[in-house]
Formats: structure tokens, C-alpha cells, sequence
């Protein structure tokens, strides 16, 4: 994996069904990958889905340019603690770990998309965490960090029949559905979803069933290279 390019042109939309896609062995036993957008080969700007054998670990480990993490279903561990299903991790520029898991887990993981100002690590466990209305009739957010003027990262919660105003994703985003369905002008999404939306692209969601999902949003501003 000398300099993998994976959806890398960030002025294009991209539409993955994940769970219809094959899990790549990492080269450590017991850790696989789903890649979903990839710059560089090991060292990567990347975004993946991660899945952890039971029993499994992963070396110590440096992340220059930090790392972001939503843990899907099972225990990620490390040194600083245990994190189940629904738990959201930012681990800052320059920080260490060794990852673990006992009962093994899958985690949506961001590596090296982080400002290098970035100094504090961030935990929110959001099954404890309180949802607030939304501003939209249907709509509630569970906000999971927030940088003014670089990025916004929410869990969204959609009842059955609710339809969204539309709006233009300025600065870019992302979405991952967590269960349920979504709806836009350019079709139906499913449980397991990554979209990524190009800065100044338009949409409107809706869900028939009701949805939860995972946003990120504004940090598309200055496109990777």
C-alpha cells in the first residue's frame, strides 16, 4: 500500500453501501478494513470502517494528526479506558495508545484529518448522553463536538415521515447511517450508508421509517491534497 488513492476527489459525491462490501485483512492478525475515502498507504488521511477480532490488539501507536472514532458495536479499549457500542473518541495530534478488544468491536475511524492546534481529547458516551430538538418538526441532534468555523460532528435522529428543509453543505459533509433509512432527491439510503458530500451540494432528507445517523459537516473547507 505504497500511496492508495480511495474516493480522493473530494469535489465528487460519494455513496457507499458498506455493509455490501468486503472486509480487507489489515496487516495486523485480527484487525480488518472497510476503506471508504483514502489518501497515502499505512500512514493515511483515511476514513474506515475497523473491525477488531475478539481478543485482538493493535501496537502502540502515534497519531501525528489525530484521530476521531465512533465505536459500532462491541468494547474498543484502550490504556485510557474501555468504550462501548455509541461512543464517541477524539484523540488529539500527537497522542499515543494501544488498542485492544475483548469482545471484539467495529469502529468508524478518522485518521489524520485533525488541525494540528487540536490539543484536547474528547469522550462522549451517547448512550448517556441528552438528544436536543432539532429546529425541525421530526428533527433531534445529539451534539458530539463542535470547532466554530471548521467542523460540526452530531449524531441526527429522524422520526418516521419526517421531511427535512433542504440545504446547501457549504463546506462539505458526512453522513453515516447508524440504523433506519434516509431519502434525498438522488435516492434511498440503508442501515450501514457513507455518503460524503462535496462543499455547496444541496439536499433534503427525509426517512420513512425514522433514522439515526452520524454528521459531519464544514470540515470539506479546504479540500485534502
Amino acid at each position: 500500500m505504497a500511496n492508495d488513492r480511495i474516493n480522493a476527489d473530494f469535489t465528487q459525491r460519494v455513496v457507499i453501501p458498506t455493509e455490501t462490501m468486503p472486509w480487507i485483512p489489515s496487516p495486523q492478525a485480527g484487525v480488518e478494513r472497510r476503506m471508504l475515502d483514502r489518501i497515502g498507504g499505512e500512514v493515511a488521511r483515511a476514513t474506515s470502517l475497523v473491525r477488531y477480532a475478539a481478543a485482538s490488539s493493535f501496537p502502540a501507536h502515534e497519531h501525528a494528526l489525530g484521530e476521531e472514532f465512533l465505536v459500532l458495536d462491541g468494547v474498543f479499549s484502550d490504556e485510557h479506558g474501555d468504550y462501548p457500542a455509541g461512543t464517541y473518541v477524539r484523540n488529539p495530534p500527537h497522542s499515543r495508545h494501544t488498542p485492544r478488544t475483548a469482545p471484539g468491536c467495529t469502529i468508524l475511524v478518522k485518521l489524520r484529518q485533525m488541525e494540528p492546534s487540536e490539543k484536547d481529547r474528547l469522550v462522549v458516551d451517547t448512550a448517556r448522553a441528552n438528544w436536543r430538538d432539532g429546529g425541525q418538526s421530526g428533527l433531534a441532534t445529539l451534539p458530539l463536538c463542535v470547532i466554530p468555523g471548521r467542523e460540526e460532528v452530531a449524531l441526527e435522529r429522524l422520526q418516521p415521515g419526517t421531511a427535512l428543509e433542504e440545504v446547501d453543505c457549504a463546506a462539505g459533509e458526512e453522513i453515516f447511517i447508524l440504523s433506519g433509512d434516509l431519502r434525498d432527491a438522488h435516492g434511498q439510503y440503508g442501515k450501514g450508508t457513507w455518503i460524503r458530500n462535496p462543499p455547496m451540494f444541496r439536499r433534503a432528507l427525509g426517512s420513512s421509517g425514522g433514522a439515526i445517523y452520524w454528521i459531519k459537516r464544514g470540515h470539506l473547507r479546504r479540500m485534502p491534497s
